[in-house]
């Protein structure tokens, strides 16, 4: 059997005036979409519009759900309960899962973006709200996640898991992700190159010049890089010559 992938994107994070990403173009490429959910980015008109798109496009629709934090673009970590990221996962995630219902398609996956993101990925006590969460959004809704802790609350919690690794950021020794402040336009062959890696080896290099075990089903491509359409037209085709089976997790999870 081929190996699969599912390729993501964040998208849907343009706000009011402003025009942020290059959702229609990834939209043709990717399998599944992290939408924005107004707390990060995003807005109820983007929303609506960038769920349309994934509908139009067969892609499936994720909330990309985050701390209210608009200003930082949701990279700033908040002192919270483990209560409040239930409410704060549930609250987005549910509008963005009536959005889809109204535009005849259906949630797909919760994938937190940001220090919410990295919080979730780091407590154990947040990481299992936020599977409760998702939980409570139906019993096919997947997590998407990266690290240790998650797929254990989500085994515990019986949630779909959906291990995540990311093509066009670089990693450190730990695991951790080095972040960039303002999304670089990195090389589409080096991009691809990492993903063909990831995908048929497992593992990927490291800032400190180590090798990191990465056995994920799905890969992030960064809508907001200035070249991200060029950059996931070449993932793909490298994917796909290297005889890896593009597919969405849906496909992955049934």
């Amino acid at each position: 059997m081929a190996v699969q992938m599912d390729i993501n994107s964040d998208m849907g994070e343009s706000f009011g005036r402003y025009t942020i990403g290059n959702d229609a173009e990834l939209m043709t490429l990717i399998t599944s979409a992290n939408i924005a959910c107004g707390w990060h980015a995003g807005d109820p008109k983007v929303m609506r519009e960038t769920v349309e798109l994934a509908v139009q496009h067969g892609v499936g629709i994720g909330a990309h759900v985050a701390f209210p934090d608009l200003l930082g673009f949701g990279r700033r970590r908040m002192d919270v309960s483990p209560q409040e990221i239930y409410d704060y996962t549930l609250y987005q995630a549910g509008a963005l899962a009536a959005f889809a219902a109204a535009a005849g398609g259906r949630l797909q996956h919760v994938k937190p973006h940001g220090a919410f993101y990295v919080m979730c990925s780091e407590n154990p006590e947040y990481a299992e709200a936020l599977a409760r969460a998702v939980k409570a959004l139906g019993d096919d809704v997947a997590l998407v996640l990266m690290g240790d802790v998650a797929p254990k609350a989500a085994a515990a919690i019986g949630v779909p898991y959906v291990p995540e690794g990311y093509i066009d950021l670089n990693y450190n020794a730990r695991g951790q992700l080095v972040l960039e402040r303002h999304k670089a336009a990195w090389d589409p062959d080096e991009v691809a190159s990492r993903a063909v890696r990831i995908a048929l080896e497992k593992s990927v290099g490291t800032v400190d010049g180590t090798t990191l075990p990465m056995a994920v089903k799905t890969l992030c491509i960064h809508g907001d890089a200035p070249n991200s359409g060029a950059i996931a037209r070449r993932v793909r085709e490298r994917l796909e010559a290297a005889g890896v089976e593009i597919v969405p997790m849906r496909a992955m999870l049934a």
